[in-house]
């Protein structure tokens, strides 16, 4: 099933060891006269163990325990190890892509140790394995990559930040797309891969090994670290971020058909067009990890679905940029026709 194209919910009516993990359970609060609730099988979450997929896991688990969705069953999360997670020394292209962030964490999925997953969504591949779905997604938080500064970098540079950082300063990212986008604004600046968990990151950077890094805004708000951000970047104008940047989104098996009901009643509709689009734009592509590609859709004031597309060079030497406009409920076409018209505009070396 192609996940470039969002699968809607029904309507409603050996790998890495895993472990539970350390978070709260998001239990309805007990009814009076339903003594036996506690007896209800609990409803598993699969997560990553970082800071930040623990955060976002809290978020679902809260949401369906506060709204009382679950008729009574107590809702836990158990992480499960990923290689993407594990192998930190070398960027992902170079191990099999981002979908090394998920592969282990759905077939805890397939094989019933879990009944959900939790994923930032820029993580997912745009086809998941046979069987699954995207049963929901979350709200968007902020949208921007963030520019972060080392400790090293003078005062009189952080003003203009970016435009302004100092000539042949090193940054560290292990992006493909952030380090094009910015090789094309400032060919001068060097780059040096750095990978981790958000925390991991900035402690590297508090260490001088590099003079900035760019993360995503919505990580930085949701482990309380926007303040880390000396700039957020414009998603259209400055630096186009990733598909499905800062969107929490569950998996779920398509044959569960409760599990779907209940995540498509929490499912955020303008959250969803957006993705389908930006999705779609990726899907049509056809690009690896070794490919920058950006996307950012959002809603118009009239109601109309504007999409950004960017795709280059690994070097920077090539970028490619266009907006298109079009309705919502074109979202996958309009994702699809301008993917097809920036392969078109773009060497034939730099897409399969």
């Amino acid at each position: 099933m192609s996940a470039a194209l969002l699968a809607p919910a029904p309507a409603p009516a050996p790998a890495a060891p895993d472990r539970a993990a350390p978070l709260p359970a998001a239990p309805v609060p007990p009814s009076p006269g339903l003594a036996k609730e506690s007896r209800l099988p609990a409803l598993w979450a699969g997560t990553r163990g970082s800071p930040l997929a623990l955060a976002q896991t809290r978020e679902v688990l809260a949401l369906l325990g506060g709204e009382g969705m679950t008729g009574g069953r107590p809702v836990r999360a158990r992480v499960v190890g990923t290689t993407g997670d594990r192998v930190q020394g070398r960027r992902l292209a170079d191990i099999g892509g981002k979908g090394l962030f998920a592969k282990e964490i759905h077939e805890a999925l397939l094989d019933g140790r879990v009944d959900f997953a939790v994923h930032s969504l820029k993580d997912l591949e745009t086809e998941l394995p046979p069987g699954l779905v995207i049963a929901g997604v979350l709200p968007r938080e902020d949208v921007r990559d963030a520019l972060v500064l080392g400790p090293a970098v003078p005062p009189v540079f952080r003003r203009g930040a970016l435009p302004e950082l100092p000539q042949g300063a090193r940054i560290g990212t292990a992006s493909v797309r952030r380090e094009a986008q910015l090789r094309h604004l400032r060919p001068d600046l060097r780059f040096g891969l750095l990978r981790g968990n958000v925390g991991t990151r900035l402690r590297v950077l508090e260490g001088g090994d590099f003079a900035a890094t760019l993360l995503a805004m919505a990580g930085l708000r949701r482990l309380g670290l926007e303040h880390a951000a000396v700039m957020a970047l414009d998603p259209e104008e400055e630096l186009v971020p990733a598909a499905g940047q800062g969107i929490i989104a569950v998996t779920a098996r398509e044959e569960d058909v409760e599990t779907r009901r209940l995540f498509a009643m929490i499912d955020h509709r303008p959250t969803r067009i957006a993705a389908t689009a930006e999705r779609a734009l990726l899907a049509s592509l056809g690009g690896s990890c070794r490919t920058p590609v950006g996307a950012h859709a959002r809603m118009l004031p009239g109601g109309r679905l504007r999409l950004t597309g960017l795709l280059a060079r690994e070097d920077g030497s090539f970028l490619l940029k266009r907006g298109l406009e079009g309705a919502p409920g074109d979202a996958a076409r309009l994702g699809q026709e301008l993917g097809a018209w920036l392969r078109a505009g773009s060497p034939a070396d730099i897409l399969p």
